[in-house]
């Protein structure tokens, strides 16, 4: 089981830290959805912040998301295309 969770009201004008947990959820952006993991860390983030988005539950996938992931993903790719070169050697 997963969560959708959708921006629908600007961070402008609201505490640091509702921003802060906002960006945690991965909404930088009005309308921007998210399909998170239900652990009870986001739901108590969803809490914290429920005035400001829009979520449900779904069977969607969890597709991580992020600087870190997409980093993590170019390295790993990167390293298969090296190994071929290597055993060619």
């Amino acid at each position: 089981m997963s969560l959708k969770v959708k921006l629908v009201r600007g961070m402008s004008g609201h505490t640091e830290r509702h921003r802060e947990t906002l960006r945690g959820l991965g909404l930088t952006r009005v309308g921007r959805e998210r399909v998170l993991q239900d652990t009870p860390a986001i739901r108590g983030m969803i809490d914290k912040v429920a005035y400001l988005i829009e979520w449900s539950e779904t069977n969607e996938e969890f597709k991580p998301f992020g600087r870190r992931f997409r980093q993590k993903s170019q390295r790993a790719a990167s390293e298969k295309s090296r190994r071929p070169e290597r055993e060619q050697r």
